[in-house]
């Protein structure tokens, strides 16, 4: 008789995680059903609030030989709270072809996302969020920066039928060795289409201006043409994403000429 006592605590337990869990799940549709559903770009970090996991490889070829970098400083995100998105993202490995410089971790960085203003395809197709990012210097072997770094940016999107913009400006701004690191205004557009249900070609324009630091008054951009695919659902909720994106150098300065991105996601 004292096996269905000790078999009933765990009972309720399992059966309220399993509330809440469906009750998260229901707050994070009413979230998103709120904004609009264009697809993530490749390189610009969306103003709507997602929910997946990435997996991210970069792989840059500057003078000093190649360089690939493995998950991108990308991992998982999820959707806390009505108007916020909260990003966790591992260290990334970067491997060096130059065998003067040691191969080793990135620096873990995170980011909060919240949602100000948001429609969806039906009553405006629009969402205006802020970010605020910062990394800490956990790098191996100088594949990190020296300095913790706080990164605040605001983030805006408008689409027409199957077209949409989605745009960032944001500043990197370091704890310290701001001499040497200086500070920086960034600037990324993706201008994106939907097409054959599951095709989302798209261009973007990525930029960043340099004040102060041993790169004071530079500036280097990059035109980059992707292509997602997806969402290709798998269970209930849990999808498929995959896409690629080639950057290439338009200005004169630039710390890496090319760069190959790929990038893996499951929304849930």
């Amino acid at each position: 008789m004292k096996f269905p006592a000790m078999i009933l605590p765990f009972s309720l337990f399992a059966a309220t995680t399993a509330l809440h869990a469906q009750s998260w799940m229901d707050r994070v549709s009413a979230t998103q059903a709120a904004q609009p559903h264009w697809m993530t770009p490749v390189a610009t970090v969306t103003p709507r609030l997602e929910q997946e996991f990435r997996f991210d490889v970069f792989h840059q070829m500057t003078p000093t030989g190649d360089v690939t970098n493995l998950d991108g400083g990308k991992g998982l995100e999820f959707i806390p709270t009505r108007h916020t998105e909260l990003l966790i993202n591992l260290p990334p490995y970067l491997v060096h072809e130059n065998p003067k410089t040691l191969d080793g971790w990135g620096d873990a960085s995170f980011t909060l996302k919240y949602r100000f203003w948001a429609r969806n395809e039906q009553h405006g197709n629009g969402i205006l969020t802020g970010f605020l990012g910062g990394s800490v210097p956990t790098g191996q072997y100088k594949n990190g920066s020296i300095s913790a770094v706080v990164t605040p940016t605001l983030a805006a999107g408008k689409g027409w039928g199957p077209f949409d913009v989605q745009s960032t400006l944001g500043g990197t701004f370091p704890a310290n060795s701001v001499n040497k690191l200086g500070r920086t205004v960034i600037s990324n557009n993706a201008f994106q289409v939907h097409t054959l249900k599951k095709l989302w070609p798209e261009v973007e324009i990525n930029s960043t201006f340099w004040e102060g630091g041993t790169n004071d008054g530079k500036k280097q951009t990059f035109i980059t043409p992707g292509l997602n695919l997806g969402r290709f659902p798998i269970h209930r909720r849990i999808a498929f994403v995959a896409g690629a994106g080639f950057q290439i150098a338009a200005t004169h300065y630039n710390q890496y000429n090319h760069t190959f991105i790929g990038t893996l996601r499951m929304p849930f």
